[in-house]
């Protein structure tokens, strides 16, 4: 029987390889490296929606100013550390700016702008957060080349604004002076999600227990995020209960779970449906989670132990990562209307992740080696898997990993330079190129491969690689603690 069943499976591989690797017209990109304030390296700030269909592309960049802090530092600032302050950037048709951040030697970071050209984001203040001895940051709007701070909520000295609306709601989330034992982020006080409106801002509320950090916020004004649903922690995970929250107009809804304790929310449509990863009962494995407005469904997995659903289209169609049987490796899926699909990775990596799908259902996301690293940025596209290095104009950058895609196919990605420097870069069809009055450059050879001292293909360490339950992905998505 276990020699019928391996052959069984061989061929449904083989099958599944066939159909992935159908021999579709391959697109085509310009690569767009954003550059850099100077300094050696540019990074990506989860969470938030970073690029848009009017052609911003945001992002923070060292600049050659060393931080006299470092290496001190918070940790919501940057994802990987080093000596120099950071500025929030927007790209805009080849222009590199600087948004510049509060008075004093300070550093800032941009999440999101809205089609009125007015952004989110955070900035260092010059002063040290007692309850954690780092610098303390606040939340900021970048508009008409000022950077506005937006305070925090009273006692608090932490706060960032992820998400704003073209009708000039923000949201975020932030400390306060309740002293809190279990502080999501290991605060030392509350961590409550918040909108501002008009120059007030507003504490959202719980779902009962004394923190709720939000996640995303829709154009509808809609905000998800995960809220402890009290104050006593649970044995099998060392905090209370948390559950994923939608809030509109004042109200916060509770979504529930799949059993376990610990659940989060990673994305929210313009539809109003919400994506995550939800623990089963026990809080030994966690599956991906599709909340579409009246009930939490359990996607399943690969025929593994875990997943998670990392993002959500206004056509229902869901993106994520799952394990497969023996829960050794994993890969990236699509589900639709109830149907789980593989979505093999190219040059044959071991694993995939899946993080963004836009209205056109193409979707993007990285190769791994199952093991957090980044090998190659990834793009499934009408049943055809794509190495993005093999589609974009020949450069000296790596492609590790894209995190986003436009609805006119505009890809966000990191990569790596052969020195190991990081860089942010945007990936344009080249239909698009000369409408966007941006230089083309296309050639017909692919990227190169950017390579190590040893020889060995340059990566990006990437903590969201790991599938286990809730805790440490929640960590992972806003480069911060968890307790």
């Amino acid at each position: 029987m276990n020699a019928i069943v391996s052959t069984v499976m061989a061929l449904v591989v083989t099958l599944n390889t066939a159909l992935i690797s159908t021999a579709q017209p391959a697109p085509r990109y310009t690569l767009f490296d954003l550059g850099t304030l100077g300094g050696p390296q540019t990074y990506l700030n989860l969470p938030g929606f970073p690029i848009n269909n009017q052609g911003f592309v945001l992002g923070t960049s060292d600049t050659t100013i060393p931080d006299a802090d470092y290496p001190n530092f918070n940790p919501f600032m940057v994802g990987f550390p080093d000596p120099y302050l950071v500025q929030a950037i927007e790209w805009q048709k080849g222009r590199l700016i600087n948004l510049g951040a509060l008075p004093g030697n300070n550093s800032s970071a941009v999440f999101q702008v809205n089609n009125n050209g007015v952004g989110t984001g955070m900035s260092e203040t010059a002063t040290i957060d007692p309850y954690t001895g780092w610098p303390s940051d606040h939340a900021v709007l970048f508009m008409n080349g000022r950077v506005v701070d937006l305070g925090t909520l009273p006692g608090g000295f932490e706060s960032q604004a992820c998400c704003i609306t073209d009708q000039g709601l923000v949201a975020g989330f932030a400390s306060n002076g309740t002293p809190d034992q279990v502080s999501f982020f290991g605060w030392g006080t509350q961590s409550r999600s918040f909108v501002w409106k008009d120059g007030v801002m507003h504490d959202i509320g719980t779902l009962g227990g004394p923190d709720a950090v939000m996640t995303i916020m829709n154009g509808r004004g809609q905000i998800t995020g995960q809220s402890y649903t009290s104050a006593t922690p649970n044995s099998s995970t060392g905090v209370p209960t948390v559950d994923p929250f939608l809030w509109q107009d004042g109200t916060m809804r509770d979504l529930g779970s799949l059993g376990g304790t610990l659940s989060g929310a990673n994305w929210l449509s313009n539809a109003g449906e919400v994506t995550g990863q939800s623990n089963l009962p026990g809080d030994q494995v966690g599956h991906p989670f599709l909340w579409n407005g009246r009930q939490m469904l359990d996607l399943g997995t690969l025929g593994g132990d875990n997943g998670s659903a990392n993002a959500v289209n206004d056509g229902g169609v869901v993106v994520g990562s799952a394990d497969l049987a023996g829960s050794r490796a994993h890969h990236a899926f699509r589900w639709i209307n109830g149907s789980m699909t593989d979505l093999l990775p190219a040059q044959g990596a071991p694993c995939s992740n899946g993080f963004f799908v836009n209205s056109q259902g193409q979707l993007v996301g990285n190769s791994t080696d199952c093991h957090g690293n980044a090998l190659a940025a990834m793009l499934w596209d009408k049943g055809s898997a794509f190495d993005l290095n093999t589609l974009v104009t020949r450069s000296a950058l790596h492609l590790t990993s894209a995190e986003y895609i436009t609805n006119r196919g505009e890809v966000l990605a990191e990569g790596v330079l052969p020195n190991g420097e990081q860089r942010l870069a945007v990936l344009i069809p080249t239909g698009l190129v000369a409408s966007s009055g941006l230089p083309s450059v296309v050639d017909s050879h692919p990227a190169s491969i950017a390579q190590d001292a040893t020889g060995v293909t340059s990566r990006l360490l990437d903590p969201r690689d790991f599938l286990g339950p809730s805790e440490d992905r929640l960590a992972a998505r806003y480069h911060g603690r968890f307790p």
